[in-house]
């Protein structure tokens, strides 16, 4: 299917470190012409629009590395939250045309609905590459001249020592899904897959990033769920203290920055990598088994697992870069991984965690039915108007 398509508008990408790609402008129009943000690059085949509305990319710039995005269109059953909240997205070549049968609307139309701007026509292989070899980049993009995007990219604070999981939180608790069991999940930045995989092991009560220990325990959890999240961990100190409150006092499992701040909580460190794993292809050893996983990934950050000596047991590494992937916590029912297994989108390769917290929940690990187009109640339908 095809809308109607505009004269294109030249527009440059500016690296802070004065690199300069040209191209052509997409989706929203950036105040002033400039829109500025932390570009990395994710390497996905398909998932654009589960990839663009996790909360997770906020403050960021996405690359997609697969070169013609935009095919199949998008619709509002596949949104990871109720809007995006990425700064800008690049890609090689979006599509003029989209099709298939439960697209709602263009890439481009969802852009600039949601006020989320971007260029094409970039050298994405050129500009991965750069990225490789200098770490994630503070970038600017738009209509602006060059000196003036070079300014704001160069001005750019990026995504080190930001509090982005307060932008991104909900600002009240509601349910999602039904059972005689609770299970409490913390909002950092969580994703509709995985309130949809929850949902399937009981009642979910989403609560706000700052929830205090003393009100989670209040709400009678057989478990507590610590969701993926923007940014840098140790700016989310609060969160943090709630989860060491937590640990031995309720089953836990967490996954990316929960996976950070469970350890933290334990009064590990984290560190910020050089360009992140971004992608639905990264391999993961699970310790115990051997077992190879391609997963899912979407984080900045790590965990510094030699800081938790005696505390945990390292349960996963990834075989790209050797950083930790996952934990146990040592005496506790708690544990914990960096990539994403509700795979929102990616392989289900890691679904099996989600069993693995059910069983530590006093369960059978067996998960209830995920019917096609599964959306259990109370799951929060996208937002209606721009960006904020």
């Amino acid at each position: 299917m095809s809308e109607a398509i505009s004269a294109p508008t030249e527009g440059l990408l500016v690296l802070a470190d004065g690199s300069v790609f040209e191209g052509e402008l997409i989706g929203a129009t950036p105040a002033a012409g400039v829109a500025s943000g932390e570009v990395v690059f994710n390497t996905v085949l398909t998932g654009y629009q589960e990839v663009l509305t996790d909360p997770s990319y906020a403050g960021q710039i996405i690359t997609f590395t697969y070169p013609h995005i935009g095919n199949y269109g998008v619709t509002d059953v596949d949104f990871e939250s109720v809007r995006p909240f990425c700064r800008g997205v690049v890609v090689r070549e979006l599509a003029r045309r989209y099709s298939n049968h439960r697209a709602g609307s263009s890439l481009d139309s969802m852009l600039r609905k949601y006020g989320v701007p971007g260029i094409a026509g970039i050298d994405t292989r050129r500009l991965t590459r750069r990225i490789r070899d200098t770490g994630a980049l503070p970038a600017a993009f738009g209509s602006a001249d060059e000196s003036t995007l070079l300014a704001a990219a160069r001005g750019e604070r990026g995504t080190d020592g930001v509090d982005l999981v307060a932008g991104v939180t909900t600002e009240q608790i509601y349910s999602v899904g039904e059972g005689d069991r609770t299970i409490v999940a913390y909002d950092f930045g969580i994703k509709h897959t995985i309130l949809r995989h929850l949902a399937r092991l009981g009642r979910v009560e989403v609560v706000p990033a700052s929830t205090s220990a003393a009100d989670v325990l209040a709400l009678r959890a057989a478990g507590v769920f610590l969701s993926n999240g923007p940014g840098d961990p140790s700016m989310v100190g609060y969160a943090s203290t709630a989860i060491a409150e937590l640990v031995g006092q309720v089953p836990i499992f967490g996954i990316c920055l929960g996976h950070q701040l469970l350890s933290r909580a334990l009064g590990g460190s984290t560190y910020k990598l050089a360009f992140g794993h971004h992608g639905g292809n990264h391999p993961v050893r699970h310790e115990a088994s051997g077992r190879i996983e391609i997963t899912s990934q979407n984080h900045n950050f790590c965990l510094a697992p030699e800081s938790l000596g005696g505390k945990v047991e390292v349960t996963h590494v990834n075989l790209n870069d050797g950083t930790n992937e996952g934990m146990r916590v040592l005496g506790a029912p708690a544990f914990s991984v960096q990539y994403h297994p509700e795979a929102g989108p990616g392989p289900h390769d890691a679904e099996y965690l989600f069993s693995e917290f059910d069983r530590l929940m006093g369960g059978d690990g067996r998960l209830r039915p995920e019917p096609y187009g599964y959306q259990p109640a109370g799951l929060r339908a996208p937002a209606q108007g721009g960006a904020a």
